[in-house]
């Protein structure tokens, strides 16, 4: 068995691969996860992967926020970009694509040709593109994350670049009387608009959309409209890296 860890900075998602190449799961919070299975020894964090229930496995490859700040045991260190093309190759069978990876806290555009990362561009210094700013906003409409993504249409005109102030605005909207399918949709446009300057930039004929956010369909529809090409979103959107990290193993 191979294991796959992606230490995010939100949850840790692991994914296990048997010998004939079949794939199962486990996520967990990440404080949680460094609290319960992980403790200090000589400076360095180490994890108890027997207590987490998925055995021994042959080979463990880790990758994202965490892969440097913790030590596994055997475990071959992979990074984070890697990671997610690999991931992606994987479940999708491209070669040819723009990969948009939108985490709990930033956000990656890959260009990748012939298999091959070509160039990149990040954006880990703001939330306002993240699912963390979803989350956020959504409390802020009193919604779960299920009703936001389904809202596309009509949209809201918001405008601020930062996630604080933006929940801000969002109120503001709110006290002049917007539906909430309306602010819904203006909240979803605000992720696109703050990642199109660098799918535009990067951009091919397909795009693969990665990461949770990737499981909101209005934004799957926004950003096919909008950049006028299609948007595959693979099997396990969520475990992009840890998958990435198993296909790396494989060699």
């Amino acid at each position: 068995m191979i294991c796959g860890i992606d230490l995010g900075s939100r949850n840790v998602k692991v994914a296990l691969m048997d010998k004939d190449g079949g794939l199962s799961f486990r996520k967990f919070d990440t404080v949680s996860f460094y609290r319960k299975h992980g403790k200090s020894v000589n400076g360095e964090l180490l994890v108890d992967l027997e207590a987490l229930g998925i055995g021994l496995p042959e080979k463990i490859v880790a990758t994202g926020y965490g892969r440097q700040t913790i030590n596994l045991k055997g475990a071959d260190i992979l990074p984070e970009i890697k990671a997610h093309v690999l991931g992606a190759i994987h479940q999708t069978g491209l070669s040819e694509f723009t990969l948009l990876d939108l985490g709990g806290q930033d956000s990656k555009v890959v260009l990748v040709s012939k298999g091959r990362m070509m160039d990149f561009q990040t954006n880990d210094k703001c939330a306002a593109s993240t699912g963390r700013y979803l989350e956020n906003m959504a409390a802020v409409l009193d919604i779960d994350m299920d009703e936001l993504a389904y809202y596309d249409e009509n949209p809201v005109d918001l405008n601020s670049t930062c996630a604080i102030f933006g929940e801000t605005e969002l109120i503001g909207k709110v006290v002049e009387g917007h539906p909430i399918s309306a602010l819904g949709a203006g909240v979803n446009y605000t992720i696109f608009k703050r990642i199109k300057p660098m799918l535009s930039k990067l951009l091919t004929d397909t795009i693969v959309f990665t990461g949770g956010v990737a499981h909101s369909q209005a934004l799957v529809k926004i950003i096919e409209n909008e950049m006028k090409v299609p948007v595959v979103v693979p099997q396990h959107p969520q475990y992009n890296g840890a998958i990435g990290c198993c296909a790396f193993a494989l060699g």
